[in-house]
């Protein structure tokens, strides 16, 4: 009678532990999917904002529609940063057209990676926000 004493204590110990690792996992899922707005240290271009300025200096084209149609402005585009710098989920804040826009989320997306933001001192994804201007 003892040995089923034990078997029962340990089966149902590998039963609750069992049962308790999809909801461990699945928390540790959200808790990674986190996406921080305020950071400690944010995210930064290769070279900080002057080699920003650099690269968009080299890799800009003034699409020829908004030449033509002589449209100047301030594209806002907002992506986020992941914990090993590549850039996700771009978006679009405020647009001028004539194909500006288009152009600003390929400038992003074929950046090079950036340095992660922090919060803590632990790297984590960072939602940016980012100004570039267009002018003839």
């Amino acid at each position: 009678m003892n040995f089923s004493h034990k078997a029962v204590a340990l089966f149902v110990i590998a039963l609750l532990f069992f049962a308790a690792l999809p909801i461990q996992t699945a928390f540790a899922q959200i808790e990674s999917d986190t996406v921080y707005m305020e950071v400690d240290e944010m995210p930064k271009p290769k070279g900080g904002m002057n080699g920003w300025n650099e690269y968009l200096a080299k890799n800009m084209r003034y699409p020829k529609a908004a030449r033509e149609a002589k449209v100047e402005g301030t594209v806002i585009v907002a992506f986020i940063v992941l914990e090993n710098g590549e850039v996700s989920t771009l978006e679009i804040l405020r647009g001028i057209g004539g194909g500006c826009d288009e152009e600003v989320m390929r400038l992003v997306k074929e950046s090079p990676k950036w340095t992660p933001g922090k919060k803590y001192g632990e790297i984590v994804k960072t939602r940016m926000r980012l100004p570039v201007r267009f002018k003839l």
